[in-house]
């Protein structure tokens, strides 16, 4: 794709803090002025955005969800390439890092979990030396994504503002203090909460549908929209009064998986 991969594994990278690359981006991608806010301007594709440097191992990418929008489905993708956006011709750039230019190049990018990340929730991904991509939502538990990452080689990272998610900001993580989440809009919520049918209404809302599981209690009492708002308020469940680490849908293999050290 008149693309060119760097082999230098031992490559340094300067400690200048992430932005977008200026040039190499989606058709339907602007940048603010500052290079760290990236908007999807029109349709669900066409948001691929890459990082300026290269990422080290172990190197938080930090960024937060700004802007959501309805009516699509699917969102955010992250993870890594060997891609050196510099030497990348955008005219080749495929609408989609899933499964697109994964196919087309040496990229390894994931799906967020529905759900998982909101506006105004700030997402944290990094790769380690075992070629794991991880992924963390303020201070919710680590969520691997994948396996099986080269890291013989420099990686920068790449983003895709795919669908429901409109505008994202990458953040400094090495600042002081990063902020954690924005305040909770419910007029922000991008995916429509399923009205519940007799005898599985949620135990706070009465409403929707209970369909998601608080962890590690594994309540399972609660719509997805007042899962989280109870996870942001006070991260404590309803019922048992256990401190939840994060949340995930109550049905369906668990896409939380857990390791001990960071």
């Amino acid at each position: 794709m008149g693309a060119q991969l760097c082999f230098e594994a031992n490559a340094k990278a300067p400690r200048e803090a992430l932005r977008f690359h200026a040039e190499t981006k989606g058709a339907q991608v602007r940048l603010d002025t500052s290079g760290c806010t990236a908007h999807r301007h029109a349709t669900f594709h066409d948001g691929i955005v890459f990082s300026q440097r290269p990422v080290r191992l172990g190197e938080r990418v930090a960024l937060r969800l700004l802007r959501e929008e309805s009516g699509w489905c699917g969102g955010l993708r992250v993870g890594f390439t060997r891609l050196d956006p510099a030497c990348v011709s955008v005219p080749s750039l495929p609408p989609f890092v899933c499964p697109d230019l994964e196919e087309q190049s040496p990229t390894w990018a994931a799906i967020l979990p529905e759900g998982c990340a909101l506006v105004g929730d700030v997402v944290r991904f990094w790769v380690d030396r075992r070629g794991r991509l991880f992924a963390k939502v303020n201070a919710g538990c680590r969520l691997l994504l994948r396996e099986g990452v080269p890291v013989g080689a420099p990686l920068w990272a790449v983003m895709d503002v795919y669908g429901t998610t409109k505008a994202i900001e990458l953040l400094d993580p090495t600042a002081s203090r990063l902020p954690t989440a924005m305040p909770w809009d419910l007029s922000n919520k991008a995916v429509p909460e399923p009205k519940a049918t007799p005898g599985e209404e949620c135990a706070i809302c009465f409403y929707h549908a209970a369909n998601t599981c608080l962890v590690p209690c594994s309540h399972t009492y609660f719509c997805r929209c007042c899962a989280w708002r109870v996870f942001r308020d006070t991260a404590k469940c309803p019922v048992c009064r256990r401190q939840i680490e994060a949340v995930a849908p109550a049905q369906g293999p668990s896409a939380l998986r857990t390791e001990e050290g960071s």
